[in-house]
């Protein structure tokens, strides 16, 4: 096949959905009903290659507003490696990207080891590592301080969120907040949060994320009611290894290291404050 013959096309849903299950069967183990929150943030951020009609690579390009922009859901079938066609996908997506984005925008992604050298040479710099846990459920008491997220309640974590993601994502959220087969939990003192984690069915086991806390032990009492709610049944949480309290709470839970990408920005990193993150909310929208 002649790569240079082929053009960079949008999804649908259905194409995001095959994307989804190729990060399954790559064991990503990606959540339940991600598909249809990712859809509805922004329906408009996934690309792909096509040949002889049928999907062979993609990816997302998810805009926030205009003032962010984040790359995730990169994929090349397994038949159409080593011809080129990811180095092509990759550098279509990005400039893509940029044209949806206000000027000066910065970009976000999270690279596995292999690729980040690539991922360098096309603007993008390291800017902590991430890496993933995996943790053994368990009935562990919490803090009465802990409690459902309501309705009532998304103005306020909306605007607690962007002080750690760094720009409005309130689509998103409402929609992660509100998953089917998950639980959002919030921390707080006299009406204030001071905390927040989604917990979320994955393929194997349930995923935690965000998981963003004021300080360490307000993200030890949502963690710990993470644990709780998810019997038997093995528990991921991933952290950025410049928040040290957030490696002492995975090492106290006696976590077991998975693997590990790093984030990665083109241009400007995002002004949030990574002490109070102590778990990413995904890899592939950021």
């Amino acid at each position: 096949m002649n790569i240079e013959n082929i053009d960079l096309k949008k999804l649908d849903k259905s194409g995001l959905k095959t994307l989804i299950s190729w990060a399954s069967n790559e064991g990503w183990n990606p959540g339940k009903n991600d598909a249809d929150v990712f859809w509805d943030t922004d329906p408009n951020g996934f690309y792909g290659f096509y040949y002889e009609n049928k999907l062979i690579a993609g990816g997302a390009i998810i805009s926030y507003n205009k003032e962010f922009g984040f790359m995730g859901l990169f994929i090349v079938h397994n038949d159409f490696r080593n011809i080129g066609i990811g180095n092509k996908l990759w550098h279509l997506r990005r400039d893509r990207l940029l044209q949806r984005l206000n000027a000066n925008a910065s970009i976000g992604m999270d690279g596995v080891l292999a690729m980040q050298p690539f991922y360098n040479k096309g603007g993008f710099n390291i800017a902590y590592r991430d890496e993933r846990y995996e943790f053994k459920s368990d009935i562990t008491p919490f803090s009465d301080l802990v409690s459902p997220i309501n309705k009532e309640d998304f103005e306020k974590i909306n605007d607690y969120d962007i002080n750690y993601f760094g720009f409005d994502r309130s689509i998103f959220l409402n929609n992660w907040l509100r998953m089917p087969e998950s639980k959002a939990v919030k921390y707080t003192e006299e009406n204030e949060i001071l905390g927040y984690a989604v917990i979320r069915k994955a393929e194997t086991g349930y995923k935690i994320g965000p998981l963003f806390a004021n300080n360490e032990k307000i993200a030890e009492e949502l963690f710990k009611w993470c644990l709780s709610i998810a019997p038997n049944e093995p528990v991921y949480l991933d952290i950025p290894t410049t928040n040290e309290n957030a490696v002492n709470l995975v090492k106290k839970y006696n976590g077991k290291y998975i693997f590990e990408c790093a984030r990665m920005y083109y241009g400007k990193p995002p002004k949030t404050n990574i002490n109070a993150i102590y778990g990413i909310t995904t890899f592939e929208l950021g």
